[in-house]
């Protein structure tokens, strides 16, 4: 997925700098941008035919409706501009539905972005994550299931037998997972040893990869996101992770309503998150996505039952190009000792300070892989 925009704030730039130290917004801005103008395609609009006549969207209805089923039952319970995606209310339970719609109706259309390889992974990517539905932990927040649909955005064919890896901060804004300025308390070391809200999960013949979550909470500069990567021709590995020399086919971004993150925002431990929240409109990444013709990079939802404490159950598909891979540079690798610093990458305000230029490096070393000899 992709975006840009100029700030219109100097304190909103100033206060995504103070954030992630070392990272340059307007060189990822200007990278997604390039790489828009040159993209065939962006949008999953032409390919909504041929999955519906393929049996494909019928199956999204079923399968979508069925998660929901049960975890309501666990629980007791086209074409836009920005201003376009900002005005849209993506909450199917307020759209004249109730959990008590029809399948066919809440769950219908395609809501679509490309993600594309970038040279920045956003913050925080750690190398070395577990192949798993359940990402949650211990984190407390509001449940959220997600439901991401992969599509060959050329062939409008499910891709399937890949893995989407995705990652985000907890409730309060922090990334488990990294020591550095502007991540919480950097005194507690320990945290570069935690696996919470990053998990990978391949996908079936439809496309489709799905986790188990909590609604990401915000930090300086960004509006409430979760990181999204492609791995192609991957292998898992006897500890469950796909090792750390991975390659990404692409990378990019989901996002949420703003009456959604509000909601949730008043909520604990959300509520607690003492740095500034920055809104949708305001979210310079958010702008230049939008902004793509045919990309809504917003994620569908429904509640689970009478309140947002309940949970939500959300979903997106999206349209990648197959025929790109690029090399991942991560903030950490997470190794069977706990995670290491990455002195050659990073991330805004990551262990190896400022994003590297030129591309992506290969990962090289004797790093060894948890479980692994």
């Amino acid at each position: 997925m992709l975006f840009t925009k100029a700030f219109t704030g100097l304190a909103v730039l100033a206060g995504i700098v103070a954030a992630h130290p070392g990272h340059d917004i307007n060189k990822e801005a200007a990278e997604r941008r390039s790489y828009l103008q040159s993209a065939k395609r962006t949008s999953l609009a032409h390919c909504a035919d041929k999955l519906k006549a393929r049996g494909i969207e019928a199956r999204n209805i079923a399968r979508r409706k069925a998660t929901v089923e049960k975890a309501r039952q666990k629980r007791g319970l086209k074409k836009r501009s920005f201003d376009d995606v900002l005005g849209t209310d993506h909450n199917k339970t307020t759209l004249g539905y109730t959990p008590n719609t029809d399948a066919e109706t809440l769950f219908a259309g395609y809501n679509s972005c490309l993600l594309t390889p970038e040279v920045t992974q956003g913050p925080y990517y750690v190398a070395g994550e577990y192949v798993r539905e359940d990402v949650v932990e211990d984190q407390a927040g509001v449940p959220l299931l997600l439901d991401y649909q992969v599509v060959d955005v050329e062939t409008c064919e499910p891709v399937s037998s890949v893995y989407v890896e995705i990652w985000h901060c907890n409730a309060t804004g922090v990334y488990g997972g990294v020591v550095a300025g502007g991540n919480g308390d950097t005194s507690d070391e320990s945290n570069i040893d935690n696996t919470w809200l990053r998990g990978i999960q391949p996908t079936n013949d439809d496309g489709v990869a799905q986790f188990q979550s909590i609604f990401p909470g915000h930090y300086t500069g960004r509006t409430p996101h979760i990181h999204v990567m492609v791995h192609a021709n991957a292998t898992v590995q006897a500890n469950q992770t796909l090792g750390l020399d991975n390659y990404a086919s692409h990378v990019g971004q989901a996002f949420f309503d703003q009456t959604l993150i509000s909601a949730v925002e008043a909520t604990e431990p959300y509520a607690s998150n003492a740095q500034p929240l920055t809104t949708n409109e305001q979210d310079f990444i958010m702008e230049q996505e939008s902004g793509t013709d045919g990309v809504d990079p917003v994620m569908e939802y429904t509640l689970l039952g009478d309140s947002i404490e309940d949970g939500l159950f959300a979903w997106l598909a999206f349209g990648i190009d197959t025929s790109r891979s690029e090399a991942v540079v991560p903030a950490v690798y997470l190794e069977e000792g706990g995670g290491r610093p990455n002195p050659n990458g990073g991330g805004p305000g990551g262990p190896g300070g400022p994003f590297p230029t030129g591309g992506f490096p290969v990962p090289t070393g004797g790093a060894r892989r948890r479980g692994q000899n």
